[in-house]
């Protein structure tokens, strides 16, 4: 078992919402859907990109670099890049798919805690 470290009050995230917390040297990405929490990396697996800058879309956030997808609630791919044509099939090639890492969540009180 990890240890659980605050990240957030549940009241820095309201409904429908994501934040980016820093965590010792990770990024992490918390977001709010449905009433419950979720956890996951912040960096997309393809490049790097921020998803906190991303677009939240129910449970699904759009990296804003390159327009891969995931899901939130278990960090699967939705999409890998958006497009066709040779440029996407290249950063397809150069890249596979990957699932963003989750972390456990819970809520103490008011504090949102993540195990790391």
């Amino acid at each position: 078992m990890g240890k659980l470290i605050r990240v957030a009050s549940i009241d820095d995230l309201p409904e429908g919402t994501m934040k980016k917390c820093q965590v010792r040297d990770t990024e992490i990405l918390i977001a709010r859907i449905g009433g419950k929490y979720y956890a996951t990396q912040n960096k997309c697996p393809h490049f790097g990109g921020d998803l906190s800058k991303g677009k939240l879309e129910g449970a699904v956030v759009t990296c804003p670099r390159h327009s891969s997808q995931f899901n939130l609630t278990d960090g699967s791919v939705v999409r890998w890049l958006k497009g066709t044509g040779l440029i996407a099939f290249i950063g397809k090639t150069l890249k596979s798919p990957q699932k963003l890492i989750t972390y456990s969540i819970k809520i103490e009180g008011q504090d949102i805690v993540v195990e790391i």
